[in-house]
């Protein structure tokens, strides 16, 4: 048998060159933007980590109360600590009332009964 196409050359034209010098820098460039999204994203991870304000080690730290003293029986609703201060919602009975301590000391501030209008 006899082969009627020619072998390909093993040399690459110079435009094939320049469509993959091209390819090869766009390469690069989208390589380097992922590496600087990448860099970003685990120093946004490392400051947050470090930055104790929200949510780290001391967070806890201005809440020291060990209980609340509600009436015997009553259910408790709900409880949110925010602003150094314990917000209690509890139903004792048809009644409900909202309690608001004081985070270090535990000593209730105010008492605010919950009534329908």
């Amino acid at each position: 048998m006899t082969d009627t196409q020619p072998n390909p050359p093993n040399e690459l034209t110079p435009e094939a060159r320049a469509i993959i010098a091209r390819a090869r820098k766009s390469f690069m460039v989208t390589m380097g933007l992922l590496l600087v999204g990448f860099l970003a994203i685990g120093g946004a991870l490392i400051y947050r980590s470090a930055n104790t304000g929200g949510g780290g080690a001391g967070a806890g730290a201005e809440y020291v109360i060990a209980s609340l003293k509600i009436p015997p029986g009553a259910e408790v609703v709900s409880a949110v600590a925010a602003d150094g201060k314990v917000t209690l919602t509890y139903k004792s009975g048809l009644m409900t009332s909202v309690r608001i301590f004081d985070g270090k000391t535990g000593e209730m501030i105010r008492e605010i009964p919950v009534v329908s209008e």
